[in-house]
């Protein structure tokens, strides 16, 4: 086992999937470090104060879900929620998961969590806690907005816009400076588009094919078909 093996627990009601996704992980190159049934006995093991890098929880458990698992630790262990139910991915989100996989988990798809979770932004302990602010211009000063309030950024007449209903000019002067700042947080709907996650509440394919994204407040936005794959890969519909 390599000394910079990712620790993980893995949380699953189903012994056949459990054993899967175990097997998947060690394939990959993680240390498994326990293998457990339902909620209550993940707190009970973490209550042991073993190290662990990363949680993969089933949504669906009894005793406690993956997302009341998530909501008694407060992000201090990164998580990623598995379930068979693609209706889940907003929620997940919502409790600001590293990731969300469908069953059944693939090679290919788990090999893209991993990375995620290998990435310094989840395993830099110094990473700043609480939520993000985004400058806005407001008259001859600047307000910071939480990032939460945000649904998407947008690109237009020479500026990058923050959309919170009514949109508001941020102090970034391209999408590329905002995606840069903004990291993970935001995803690719086209070149002049960078949308929040966790705000969207619906997908659904326009009568051209292309992938229309309905965000929270009754917004609905056009994804580009190039960003259409990696964007319904970070909701975890790929």
């Amino acid at each position: 086992m390599s000394a910079s093996a990712l620790r993980v627990l893995v949380a699953e009601d189903e012994p056949f999937n459990l054993r899967r996704l175990s097997r998947l992980l060690r394939e990959a190159g993680c240390e498994v470090v326990a293998e457990l049934e339902d909620g209550p006995s993940v707190l009970a093991w973490l209550a042991r104060g073993e190290p662990v890098d990363a949680l993969f929880l089933d949504i669906q458990m009894p005793g406690l879900t993956g997302l009341d698992l998530a909501a008694e630790l407060a992000h201090e262990i990164p998580v990623v929620f598995v379930t068979a139910y693609a209706e889940h991915a907003v929620r997940a989100f919502e409790q600001a998961a590293t990731d969300y996989l469908l069953k059944p988990v693939t090679a290919e798809r788990l090999a893209a969590t991993l990375q995620r979770l290998r990435s310094p932004a989840h395993r830099d302990p110094a990473r700043p806690a609480g939520p993000f602010r985004v400058p806005v211009k407001a008259g001859e000063g600047l307000v910071l907005v939480d990032l939460g309030k945000i649904t998407h950024f947008s690109f237009e007449d020479g500026a990058v816009w923050a959309f919170l209903g009514e949109p508001l000019r941020t102090t970034w002067k391209t999408l590329a400076e905002a995606e840069q700042a903004l990291g993970d947080r935001v995803v690719r709907g086209h070149r002049h588009l960078l949308i929040r996650p966790e705000a969207v509440v619906g997908l659904r394919a326009s009568e051209s094919g292309r992938l229309l994204v309905r965000l929270s407040g009754n917004v609905e936005l056009e994804v580009s078909r190039g960003a259409a794959p990696a964007f319904k890969a970070r909701l975890g519909l790929a």
